[in-house]
C-alpha cells in the first residue's frame, strides 16, 4: 500500500503518513444510502444524550487539563482567556499573526498533548481533514518561493475559561484554512462554527498530483445538481455566477440566507439520499456522537424543511457554490478563487453558535 507523506515538521523533521488511497477515494466515489458514520450514528442517538455529551465533556476536559499541566506558566498566559473574551468570537482562517499558543512554540510532548485535545472533538475523518489541511501549508510554502507565511506548524490554540465538568468553557483550533469553535457546558458540547479549507483544491503537479483534501464535498454537490431534472435546476440554481465566498464566514452571526433553492420536499427518493450524503459530508468531521445529536435536531425540524441551492456553472473546474440550509444550521461549500481550485466550506447553527443556546439555559438556570 503506497502512503502519502505530507511534509507536516513535527519536530525534528518528523511528518504525518496519510495513507493516499483514502484520499484518493473522493476521485471514484460511489454513492451510498447511508455512510458508514451516519449508520453508527443511528446507533449511538438511542442511547440517552446526557450519557454520550457526559463522556465527551469528560474526555475534553480531561485533554484540556492535560496540556495545561504540562504548560510554562508563559505558555499558559498565551494559551488561556476569558470566556467573555470578545476573541472567542474573533475567528477567522486566513494566514495572519494571530493571539493563542501556536503549535510550533510546544514541546513535542506538549504537541501530542495538544493534538489528544483536537482528536476529543473530530472523528477520524475530521482529524485527518485537519491535518491535511495543515500539511497543504509545505506546498503553498514550496509554491510561493519558500514564503514564510506559509508554515505548516502555524496553528494556533486559544482555551477560553477553566475547563471543568461545573462551569462553561470552550477552545478553539485555528490557522490557514483551519477554524474550529468549542463550547463545554456541563454535559454538553458543541463544535460550531467548523471551518473547513484547501489550497490547492486538487494539487495540480509534483510529488502530489491529483490530492483533494476536500474533494467528496464538491463531488457529492455536484453529483446532486446534476442529478436534478431542468425544473428541479431552475429552482436550485439560484445564480449562474458563484459568490466570491462563503457568506456565513467570520465577523458575522449565522444567518439563514435566500433563495433558499429547492426543498428536499420536491426531490425524488434517491435526490433526498443524494442531499442527506452532502450534509453528512460536513457534519461527520464531528464524532460520531455529536454529529448524532446534529441529525437529531435536523430530523425533528423535519427533514423535507431542507433547501439545496447552488450557484456558478456545473463543470469540475469551473467557479461554483452550493449550500444546504435548514431550520437549525447552514452549510456552506465555495469553490471560486485560484480559478476554481481553492475551497472554503463552513458549518453554522443558527440557535447554538459557540453555544449560545447552551449558556443562556445554564446562566438562566443558575442566575441566583
Amino acid at each position: 500500500m503506497q502512503m502519502l507523506a505530507f511534509p507536516f515538521s513535527v519536530h525534528n523533521n518528523a511528518i504525518f503518513l496519510i495513507n493516499r488511497s483514502n484520499i484518493l477515494k473522493t476521485m471514484n466515489f460511489k454513492l451510498n444510502l447511508l455512510s458508514a458514520v451516519t449508520v453508527f450514528g443511528l446507533l449511538v442517538s438511542s442511547l440517552p444524550a446526557s450519557v454520550c455529551g457526559h463522556e465527551i465533556a469528560s474526555e475534553m476536559t480531561d485533554s484540556a487539563n492535560h496540556l495545561l499541566q504540562s504548560l510554562t506558566p508563559k505558555q499558559k498566559a498565551t494559551l488561556v482567556f476569558p470566556l467573555d473574551d470578545k476573541l472567542r468570537k474573533d475567528w477567522q482562517f486566513i494566514p495572519m499573526e494571530r493571539e493563542g499558543l501556536s503549535l510550533k512554540n510546544l514541546k513535542p510532548n506538549q504537541r501530542l498533548l495538544a493534538m489528544s485535545l483536537i482528536q476529543t472533538a473530530l472523528s477520524h475523518r475530521g482529524y485527518s481533514t485537519s491535518l491535511q489541511i495543515m500539511a497543504l501549508e509545505q506546498i503553498l510554502h514550496e509554491m510561493e518561493n519558500n514564503s514564510p507565511k506559509r508554515d505548516p506548524e502555524k496553528y494556533h490554540l486559544f482555551l477560553f475559561g477553566t475547563p471543568s465538568l461545573k462551569t462553561p468553557w470552550g477552545w478553539r483550533i485555528e490557522g490557514h484554512h483551519l477554524s474550529i469553535s468549542v463550547t463545554v457546558v456541563k454535559n454538553e458540547v458543541v463544535v460550531t462554527p467548523a471551518f473547513f479549507g484547501s489550497n490547492p483544491g486538487e494539487v495540480q503537479s509534483g510529488q502530489f498530483k491529483g490530492v483533494r483534501v476536500l474533494g467528496k464535498e464538491e463531488d457529492l454537490g455536484r453529483t446532486l445538481v446534476k442529478a436534478l431534472t431542468a425544473d428541479q435546476q431552475t429552482i436550485a440554481v439560484f445564480s449562474k455566477k458563484a459568490p466570491r465566498d462563503v457568506i456565513n464566514g467570520p465577523g458575522r452571526e449565522a444567518t439563514a440566507l435566500t433563495p433558499k433553492g429547492l426543498s428536499a420536499a420536491k426531490m425524488t427518493k434517491e435526490q433526498k439520499l443524494m442531499l442527506r450524503q452532502i450534509v453528512d459530508a460536513h457534519l461527520n468531521k464531528c464524532r460520531a456522537e455529536l454529529a448524532a445529536n446534529d441529525w437529531k435536531k435536523i430530523e425533528a425540524g423535519g427533514f423535507d424543511e431542507l433547501h439545496f441551492a447552488w450557484a456558478g456553472e456545473l463543470e469540475r473546474g469551473k467557479p461554483h457554490y452550493y449550500r444546504v440550509q435548514g431550520p437549525s444550521f447552514i452549510l456552506e461549500y465555495d469553490n471560486t478563487q485560484n480559478k476554481a481550485n481553492h475551497v472554503h466550506a463552513v458549518w453554522r447553527d443558527f440557535k447554538n453558535d459557540f453555544g449560545q443556546d447552551l449558556l443562556k439555559q445554564h446562566y438562566y438556570a443558575n442566575e441566583h
